[in-house]
């Protein structure tokens, strides 16, 4: 064949993976391959550890019989295929759950076979997705899961108890709860904080609950130095889970928030002036620590104390994990009966909780089971918020004046004169000095005013600002008490 008739690399190449790969853009402009009837995609232009798509497509070629090709022509062909994908219909990408059709979801167990996990509203099937329902993605974060067992009869769920130290019932049901919250995609829930005496196997115990969603490989890690690192890794993976937390800076707490109900982080691209890279995340987290000193109240509102004790007897480690691997399918098993069950109960939502879906689910969870959930999850805020006024002596000095203030009433006054009266109170009796981090002037106050009114208000003080023609004021005041005979029926 003359040297001009022979068909361009970069076009036998191109019409190769259009016939073996189908490409698709996300909402944020990158461009994907999926092999043809597999859910998992891979970004074209991605060189990592985990596999790119250009590696597997030279595989192909060559498996195939059609030749090694070289990086020009590799790389002319991709820049085609990445134009071409370009006009093509959007379609997210999942790491580990996903919504699917039919108010189905889907669990992700991490196999190169793509087998998954559909949780419908009659149960739940272990099949592999329609590529066009789910796409999944992969990282290096995603470890394998076992295939779970069917009709476990809750027993896994009393295998894990039997394996974790939790202090009690109370700290039990809450952890299936935040369990049965990480198989949900569209669910934000709090962060569980396990907490306990040192030798309460706060860390394994935090690997035991990561583990059954992130596989064996899951683990726990120390807390990035920087927010632009702790974001990268949260949105490697499904389940992020820092270990032996002993302080938290104002800017960690912050991303914390972030982390559990949401945000997006936009950075410059490389190599690049004008263009961004955009990255949203919303992911469950896990902390593990004997203490860490100061809670603030918006992470408060966001936490879920589990509290571990020291156990009797003590195992080795090679034990501990060989019992668990081999419980791990029945406890998945067991998760997903209950899941399935969970979601099919009926349930009002609390309208008073912070992280109302979250309540909705416990509520879920008591219909389904009994177990009193609902009111654990309460208590549990009510304890964080006796943290937050234990750590903070701002909102101890406004707890003392409001005592002074009679239920139904209210108490108007300027931030500046609001400061001068809080901190006589403060220094009074003795003339003690005021202590480190107190406001200096109204501005601060009614700033630190603003962020500890949920925590007021769960003590029965509402904190309230606004304006009039004389200038902008701060209210506090105390709800009227309603006697017992006009308290309204529950019907």
């Amino acid at each position: 064949m003359a040297e001009e008739e022979k068909t361009p690399a970069r076009e036998i190449i191109t019409d190769y993976a259009q016939a073996h790969f189908r490409y698709f853009r996300t909402a944020d402009g990158t461009v994907y391959a999926q092999k043809v009837g597999h859910p998992v995609a891979r970004p074209i232009r991605s060189q990592g550890t985990t596999g790119s798509h250009r590696q597997e497509l030279m595989v192909g070629l060559f498996r195939d019989g059609l030749g090694v090709f070289n990086g020009t022509a590799l790389k002319e062909a991709l820049d085609l295929i990445e134009a071409l994908a370009l006009t093509e219909e959007v379609q997210p990408v999942h790491i580990r759950v996903a919504p699917g059709f039919d108010g189905a979801t889907w669990l992700d167990l991490g196999r190169s076979d793509g087998l998954s996990v559909r949780i419908h509203p009659t149960g739940w099937d272990t099949v592999v997705p329609d590529p066009r329902e789910v796409c999944w993605r992969r990282t290096q974060l995603t470890g394998e899961l076992p295939v779970p067992v069917k009709d476990t009869d809750g027993k896994g769920i009393d295998l894990l108890m039997r394996l974790c130290n939790f202090a009690n019932a109370q700290t039990e049901c809450l952890a299936i709860a935040w369990l049965i919250g990480c198989l949900g995609p569209s669910v934000p829930v709090p962060a569980p904080f396990l907490t306990g005496p040192q030798g309460a196997g706060k860390s394994s115990g935090g690997r035991m609950l990561v583990r059954i969603i992130e596989g064996m490989s899951g683990d726990l890690r120390r807390a990035p130095k920087d927010e632009e690192n702790l974001i990268a890794a949260v949105a490697a993976g499904w389940v992020t889970a820092l270990d032996n937390l002993s302080h938290m800076t104002p800017d960690l707490s912050d991303a914390m928030c972030c982390i559990v109900t949401g945000a997006e982080s936009v950075k410059r691209a490389l190599f690049t002036d004008g263009d961004v890279v955009r990255a949203s995340y919303r992911r469950p987290l896990l902390l593990t620590g004997i203490d860490v000193g100061v809670i603030r109240p918006d992470l408060a509102e966001r936490l879920l104390p589990l509290r571990l004790e020291r156990p009797r007897v003590r195992v080795t480690e090679a034990a501990l994990w060989a019992d668990y691997e081999e419980a791990l399918p029945v406890v998945l098993g067991s998760l997903l009966d209950l899941t399935v069950k969970v979601r099919a109960a009926q349930a009002e939502t609390p309208t008073d909780l912070r992280m109302a879906d979250f309540a909705h689910l416990c509520a879920q969870l008591d219909a389904a089971t009994g177990l009193g959930v609902l009111a654990a999850y309460r208590a549990s805020l009510d304890d964080l918020n006796d943290d937050v006024i234990e750590g903070d002596l701002l909102a101890q000095t406004v707890l003392r004046h409001a005592e002074t203030i009679a239920p139904g009433a209210a108490q108007r006054q300027t931030s500046t004169e609001w400061l001068t009266c809080l901190s006589r109170l403060y220094s009074e009796p003795d003339l003690r000095p005021l202590p480190k981090g107190w406001p200096t002037t109204g501005k601060v106050l009614s700033d630190r005013l603003k962020r500890l009114q949920p925590t007021l208000a769960a003590r029965g003080v509402l904190v309230d600002s606004g304006r009039t023609c004389e200038g902008r004021y701060l209210e506090m005041g105390r709800p009227a008490v309603t006697p017992p005979h006009e308290q309204p029926r529950l019907l």
